[in-house]
């Protein structure tokens, strides 16, 4: 299947998919949602990893104004629950791991949807930018759960407050994404990123995504519970089986089931 406003391909069990609106740096449109959200729910069928990214100089600049013939036109509270809301839980709640690739600027929704991924790697060129009050909004698509989370409440909130551009480097020492990158080191680490989970023990990633989740909303006592009940499905996979015996072999594990 084809797309209007995406790229998507896959190799070596690895689903690529790539913002490709690049006259508006990747801004999202109501069908780049529909395409997108086709594209997260395919990939997990067909991938035992997924990269998300932009095409040209930028990853997204969120939310296409342009979309509509004037701002007063988009039902703000609508587009949010009907198409957002499906998009990020898709991203969010993927059985398999997923790399925001963030190649330039992401802003907005766009830096959202970024960190909905599981890991973020960005270019040293990027920035990350909640714009929303620079138009008189609050952050959305995600922007006000994943924030905080990830760069902490005080980082969190001057960033929704003073809309000021995050530096890649900056969400780096922040914690806010897993690492920056020189941009002519960009490609190659992505790639080695990516086909190493491609290669790993998918059944286990996807309880680790399950476990680390959870732990957001669990008591001690509920997240130790729920660590004994994933450990124990783990534990009867044929990836644990198949990571024991390499150990004792001395090989390196070859994990193959989804």
């Amino acid at each position: 299947m084809s797309y209007e406003t995406i790229q998507y391909d896959v190799s070596d069990n690895i689903a690529r998919i790539t913002l490709n609106r690049p006259e508006v740096m990747n801004g999202l449109s109501g069908q780049m949602r529909k395409d997108l959200l086709h594209a997260v729910r395919r990939a997990p069928d067909e991938a035992r990893v997924m990269v998300l990214t932009g095409a040209g100089r930028g990853f997204c600049s969120g939310q296409d104004l342009g979309d509509a013939r004037n701002a007063a036109e988009i039902n703000l509270e609508v587009t949010l629950r009907d198409e957002y809301e499906p998009l990020l839980k898709a991203i969010y709640t993927c059985p398999i791991p997923t790399i925001a690739a963030v190649n330039g600027a992401a802003a907005g929704a766009g830096a959202n949807l970024a960190l909905a991924c599981d890991v973020v790697i960005a270019t040293e060129s990027a920035v990350f930018l909640q714009a929303f009050a620079r138009i008189g909004l609050i952050p959305d698509a995600g922007g006000t759960y994943w924030l905080p989370r990830s760069a902490g409440f005080a980082k969190a909130m001057g960033a929704a407050l003073f809309a000021d551009a995050i530096t890649a480097k900056q969400a780096d020492e922040w914690g806010m994404i897993w690492a920056s990158v020189p941009d002519a080191e960009f490609a190659d680490v992505i790639q080695t990123r990516a086909a190493q989970l491609a290669k790993g023990p998918t059944q286990a990633y996807a309880r680790i995504k399950q476990a680390i989740r959870a732990s957001y909303e669990n008591s001690l006592e509920e997240q130790l519970g729920l660590e004994a009940q994933l450990q124990g499905e783990a534990g009867r996979t044929r990836d644990f089986t198949e990571g024991v015996m390499a150990f004792l072999e001395k090989r390196k594990p070859s994990y193959e089931g989804r």
